[in-house]
C-alpha cells in the first residue's frame, strides 16, 4: 500500500461475494437477509468481484490482491464445483458465454452446492483458467496467535463492531489454504522452487513471473511468509519477498506515517470494520525487539480461560489443535530472508 505509484492494492473483495451474493459459500448469514442487503454486497457474485479486480487494472498498474483463500473454497471440505457465473468462461475474466444456469438448466441458487460442473482436482470455485492469471503468495500465522485473535472479533464487545456474532470454526482457512496450495503445485502454477531457499531446480533466478503485468504468469517460485518471520525481520523478509515476485525493494515501503498515507489505509479497510483497527492506527512495521516466547499449552489455555472463559478456552483449544498440521506443513515451504 505504500507503493501507490506502481500498484493498485485491492482488499479482500472475494468476501463480497463469499458471505452476501446469490453464490455465497458461508452459512453467516444465511438466515439474516437484513444483513445481505444492507452490506451493499447482496448482488455480488463471483464474476462481478472479478470484473471489478479488472476495472482496477486500468491505469496499467500492476495489481496487489490481498484476500483469504478460503473465500474461494466450499467449507467444511464439500466438494467443489465452478460459480454459476463463471461455468461457461472459457478463458480471462471475459463476460462471454456465461449462463447463469446450474448444469441441470435450472437458475443458480444459494446456499451452497451449485450444482455445476467441477473441474478434476480444483478444490476452488474459480475456474484454473482464471486461477492461472494470478501470482500466488501465502501469508501464514500460528493458530495458536490467530485464532484467539480472530475468537475476540466475534465476542463483546467487538462483535457489534465487526457484525461476526458467533465463532465459526470452518473460519481459520488452513485446511483450505493446504488444498489450493497443493492444487497450484500440482498443476505447476508454482514451484518447483521455494522463494528465499537455496534450492533452485529450474534455472529461473532473474525472472519470477511476468514483471510488473497481469496475468499470463511463468516461473513462480513458491512464496510462504510466516507472520512470525515477517514480525521478527521485516526489510529482511521484505526484501527477500520483493525479489520473489520481480518488484524493487526500497525501506521507505515500511513507513506509512503521512495523512495520505494513513487515509488511504482508513479508505481501504473500512469493509471490514473492527478487524484491522491494530493496522489503522500503526505508521511502520519495525522488528520486534524480542522473538515471540512460545508458551506452554498449559501456558496457553491459562490465559485463554483468564481472557475468553472456559468455554471459549476450550473452542479456541479445539480449533488452534486442528489446524496446527496445516499450518506446519505451510511453514516448512516459508521464505527466508537472505543472509
Amino acid at each position: 500500500m505504500t507503493r501507490r505509484d506502481i500498484l493498485t492494492c485491492v482488499h479482500e473483495p472475494f468476501g463480497d461475494a463469499f458471505y452476501f451474493g446469490p453464490e455465497r459459500l458461508s452459512e453467516r448469514y444465511e438466515n439474516d437477509e437484513k444483513e445481505r442487503l444492507n452490506s451493499g454486497f447482496s448482488d455480488s457474485t463471483y464474476k462481478t468481484v472479478l470484473e471489478n479486480i479488472e476495472k482496477e487494472s486500468a491505469e496499467g498498474k500492476r495489481l496487489f490482491i490481498k484476500d483469504i483463500t478460503h473465500y474461494l473454497v466450499p467449507p467444511n471440505g464439500k466438494p467443489a464445483s465452478i460459480a454459476p457465473s463463471l461455468s461457461k468462461i472459457k478463458r480471462g475474466v471475459g463476460t462471454n458465454e456465461i449462463s447463469g444456469k446450474d448444469k441441470d438448466g435450472g437458475n443458480f441458487g444459494a446456499p451452497y452446492p451449485y450444482h455445476t460442473d467441477e473441474e478434476p482436482y480444483n478444490p476452488t470455485v474459480i475456474p484454473q483458467e482464471i486461477l492461472k492469471q494470478f501470482h500466488f503468495t501465502f501469508l501464514i500465522r500460528h493458530p495458536r496467535s490467530s485464532i484467539p485473535s480472530y475468537y475476540r472479533c466475534t465476542i463483546p464487545p467487538l462483535d457489534e463492531i465487526t457484525g461476526f456474532r458467533n465463532f465459526m470454526p470452518s473460519e481459520a482457512g488452513y485446511e483450505e489454504l493446504r488444498r489450493v496450495f497443493d492444487y497450484l503445485r500440482f498443476v505447476n502454477q508454482i514451484g518447483p522452487d521455494i522463494a528465499g531457499q537455496h534450492n533452485n531446480t529450474s534455472g529461473h533466478v532473474a525472472t519470477n513471473g511476468q514483471k510488473g503485468a497481469n496475468g499470463d504468469l511463468q516461473n513462480v517460485d513458491i512464496c510462504v511468509i510466516d507472520a512470525d518471520d515477517l514480525l521478527d525481520n521485516p526489510s529482511g523478509i521484505i526484501e527477500a519477498y520483493c525479489k520473489s515476485i520481480g518488484l524493487d525493494y526500497d525501506s521507505a515501503m515500511l513507513i506509512w506515517d503521512t495523512e495520505a498515507d494513513h487515509k488511504y489505509a482508513k479508505e481501504t479497510f473500512k469493509k471490514w470494520h473492527g478487524f484491522h483497527e491494530d493496522a489503522i492506527n500503526s505508521s511502520s512495521l519495525q522488528p520486534r525487539s524480542h522473538k515471540k516466547k512460545v508458551k506452554s499449552h498449559q501456558e496457553e489455555d491459562v490465559e485463554w480461560r483468564e481472557t475468553f472463559g472456559e468455554r471459549g478456552a476450550k473452542i479456541i483449544r479445539d480449533t488452534v489443535d486442528a489446524n496446527i498440521k496445516d499450518y506446519e506443513y505451510l511453514k516448512s515451504f516459508a521464505l527466508r530472508a537472505q543472509d
